[in-house]
């Protein structure tokens, strides 16, 4: 099973659609957003999907961003996501908490754990744990998100040329 990571679109519905696209065109079913998510029409841009959401520092009010996921049916798990797809257990975290993101990372209890906030891709292990930042969909020279295949832990970074709008 493949899953889709994104972050950090702080809003921009045009970018996120572009991602939103490649997502489709490569049947992914379940998408993981690493928060500053920005705003509630990135949200609806990702109600196809079974998606996950947590909060990042700049989702200053939230509760309009959790009434769009509760009325699309989409998961939200304010600043920290325990997830278990496919057999994996992931970590959902924006890091901007880096006392809490290290613990996560270094737990050993996870087999990923997808990040945001720096907005720069970046993929390491440590120890048994994948840690994957997909990079960004705002305020970066190259968008980008990720892909995993939870069967084999590969990773594919993809660039967000255009968006749509």
């Amino acid at each position: 099973m493949k899953i889709g990571i994104i972050s950090d679109t702080h809003g921009h519905v045009g970018h996120t659609m572009s991602a939103v696209e490649v997502l489709l065109d490569r049947g992914i079913k379940t998408v993981l957003h690493c928060g500053d998510i920005g705003s509630p029409e990135v949200v609806e841009l990702l109600a196809g999907f079974e998606t996950h959401f947590v909060f990042g520092n700049c989702d200053w009010d939230p509760e309009p961003l959790q009434y769009v996921m509760r009325e699309m049916g989409l998961t939200c798990h304010d600043q920290f996501g325990d997830l278990t797809i496919a057999n994996r257990r992931i970590g959902l975290i924006h890091s901007h908490d880096p006392i809490k993101f290290r613990a996560v990372k270094s737990s050993g209890e996870y087999d990923l754990v997808c990040y945001g906030h720096t907005h720069a891709t970046e993929t390491h292990h440590e120890g048994r744990t994948l840690v994957l930042n997909p990079g960004a969909l705002y305020r970066v020279n190259r968008h980008t998100i990720a892909i995993v295949d939870l069967e084999t832990m590969q990773v594919e970074i993809i660039g967000i040329d255009k968006p749509s709008l």
